[in-house]
């Protein structure tokens, strides 16, 4: 992909960040927020859902296009599902804890909070809601925050709920589970001030930092997503949705550039050729003989083959757009969205079992010329009618320009086609939840994660990168209760960070080691019950048997604390045997006798107090 002048092409970003709440219950209920796993669940029932009329008269035209794909909604309840995640009891009060921590946000993004906040609903017919609408909540309006290149203003902030988590595709359409329906969930929009790919990383890095902040959000896979919106000066508003990673961001940004560049430039040749679109015809007759696996698949099943006559497109529909992407993929994520496995098209064939006869043949039937392109569908007749109609939509749109659409991320920081934009038609008063006025009055702002770093240092003596570790890491709260124990800092910090990292690397169980076993190893240490060495080994045992105490997993693992007098029987015993050795190089053996000596107390000693007596012995000798 070519280097852009980002500023020549008017390139404007924004963001919106999706953050799930660590709260205590859910948003409109009393139910837990813990994720469960499917095989967890006790009952499902299903739904089916279709768009509404806002109070303006008006469907938006998201939901109206979600609506025509013909899908049954299944939903996995659990022993904790109550009324109101299953919509057959009205939402309750707004979380308070939920609303304090979201005004926390509004303070460190220096947002102005509403004098009264009123819940609003989204109309959402993918099925990610039983009600077939999410519950929204204005909280904060008109923020900044500072990047390398300049402010970034934050537009809003809003309290929503979480959808529930999309388990598999059935034959019949999606299933849902309905433990992470609910969840406190804070979206933070950003106004369009973002205009190169590193501040967009920038801008979503420091937004991120600043909820973690709070301590009170969710960390792991899913827990908060990035959208980022792209548009140049001769583009289109696109809507990039469910960015998971933080190293996407940039990349996604300068694809979405070329994409639009690219299009434009297709556009422009289109338009120069006069291009048109052409009726869709049906071709089946031309593939009966097939050997094409996919076509032959869906004639034998009773299906029929399609064809959208491109008029002037040839060589364009192959063209990339993205990696590996082209414009013939654009039309095959819109035929995706009615069902259809893919399209086959002109510039990529003969290939995938179509002869080149079966190419002039299907030219002839649609009367395409050498500057023609075709494009076709094969599958049931339902099915190809809605995707072939969607595929000659998107060319339409290939000769204007580039369309307003919502798209999703990929892993490889390229997008495919999801659905257009959503419109104010989507958004309506919620009846059954009161407003409720928010006073920021009484809300403390935490202290920045930037600012525990360096606090870190300067009280702890920690260095920087494992300051950073710490302070950034999910068991900062952990570290913090263990110093105000008493327990030394660098200890505290290298257990959390370094030494679990390393068992978890090396297969040990760590998910099943508690804050409580954690701190009464540390303490153990800190009282000289158990020597630093000993930490990994009482670690894994606690992992593989959660229910002992730091104390008994010490003792299984054969690391109770030694006193000073065995220390030294220990010591004694390898001075004497490598008294030859110590003869001849005195104290520069002290590091390989050290070695020794703390083998041979497994662990069960403090390393500076064996290095002590060590030194010690050596020096009788020399």
């Amino acid at each position: 992909m070519s280097a852009y002048d980002y500023e020549a092409l008017g390139l404007v970003a924004g963001l919106e960040i999706h953050q799930q709440l660590d709260t205590a219950t859910k948003l409109f209920c009393g139910c837990p927020t813990e994720r469960r796993e499917p095989d967890d669940s006790t009952r499902r029932f299903t739904r089916y859902l279709h768009p509404t009329k806002s109070e303006l008269g008006e469907i938006d035209e998201a939901a109206l296009e979600e609506s025509r794909v013909d899908r049954a909604f299944e939903y996995l309840a659990f022993d904790t599902t109550c009324l109101v995640e299953e919509d057959d009891e009205p939402p309750h009060g707004l979380d308070a804890e939920a609303l304090d921590v979201t005004m926390q946000i509004a303070e460190m993004l220096d947002m102005t909070v509403v004098d009264q906040a009123h819940v609003m609903r989204k109309l959402v017919v993918d099925g990610s809601n039983t009600s077939g609408f999410q519950r929204s909540t204005l909280i904060g309006q008109d923020g900044q925050i500072q990047t390398s290149d300049g402010p970034v203003g934050v537009e809003d902030l809003l309290l929503e709920e979480e959808s529930a988590g999309r388990v598999a595709e059935t034959d019949a359409g999606v299933r849902y589970s309905l433990d992470r329906l609910g969840i406190p969930l804070v979206e933070i929009g950003t106004k369009p001030d973002i205009s190169s790919p590193g501040q967009a990383r920038e801008a979503a890095e420091r937004i991120g930092m600043l909820l973690r902040s709070t301590g009170k959000v969710k960390r792991g896979l899913g827990t908060i997503r990035q959208d980022v919106n792209v548009s140049i000066a001769e583009g289109a508003r696109v809507e990039m949705k469910g960015v998971q990673s933080l190293d996407d961001i940039d990349d996604l940004v300068r694809f979405e550039v070329g994409r639009q560049v690219e299009l434009l430039d297709i556009a422009e040749e289109l338009q120069s050729r006069d291009a048109a679109v052409g009726d869709v015809q049906d071709v089946t007759t031309v593939f009966e003989d097939t050997d094409s696996g996919v076509i032959r698949g869906a004639l034998d099943a009773g299906g029929n083959v399609l064809a959208v006559p491109l008029r002037g497109f040839d060589g364009l529909v192959g063209r990339e757009l993205q990696p590996d992407r082209r414009l013939g993929t654009e039309f095959s994520d819109h035929a995706k969205r009615h069902g259809a496995g893919g399209i086959f098209h002109t510039d990529e064939l003969p290939a995938y079992g179509v002869t080149e006869a079966e190419v002039a043949a299907l030219r002839e039937a649609v009367d395409a010329g050498p500057e023609d392109a075709v494009a076709i569908v094969a599958d049931d007749p339902k099915t190809t009618e809605l995707a072939a109609d969607a595929v000659a939509d998107r060319a339409e749109t290939a000769i204007e320009g580039v369309p307003e659409e919502t798209r999703g991320a990929n892993d490889d920081g390229t997008t495919r086609y999801l659905r257009p934009l959503p419109g104010a038609a989507r958004m309506y008063p919620e009846t059954d939840v009161p407003p409720v006025e928010p006073d920021p009055s009484d809300v403390e702002t935490p202290e920045l994660l930037t600012e525990k770093v360096e606090r870190y240092q300067s009280e702890f003596g920690l260095d920087a990168g494992l300051a950073e570790q710490v302070a950034y890491g999910r068991r900062m709260p952990l570290f913090e209760e263990a110093v105000s124990r008493g327990i030394d800092a660098t200890l505290a910090a290298g257990t959390l960070e370094s030494t679990v990292t390393e068992l978890r690397r090396d297969g040990v169980a760590v998910e099943n080691l508690t804050d409580d076993h954690l701190l009464d190893v540390l303490e153990s240490v800190d009282d000289g019950d158990l020597a630093k060495e000993g930490i990994g080994e009482v670690l894994t045992v606690l992992a593989e048997n959660p229910d002992l105490s730091a104390e008994e997993a010490a003792e299984e693992a054969g690391l109770a604390g030694v006193s000073e007098a065995e220390v030294r029987e220990a010591v004694v015993e390898v001075v004497e045997r490598n008294a030859e050795q110590i003869d001849e190089e005195g104290m520069a053996a002290f590091s390989a006798l050290m070695g020794e000596a703390m083998g041979a107390l497994r662990g069960k000693a403090d390393g500076e107090v064996v290095s002590d007596v060590l030194r010690e012995e050596i020096g009788k000798r020399t």
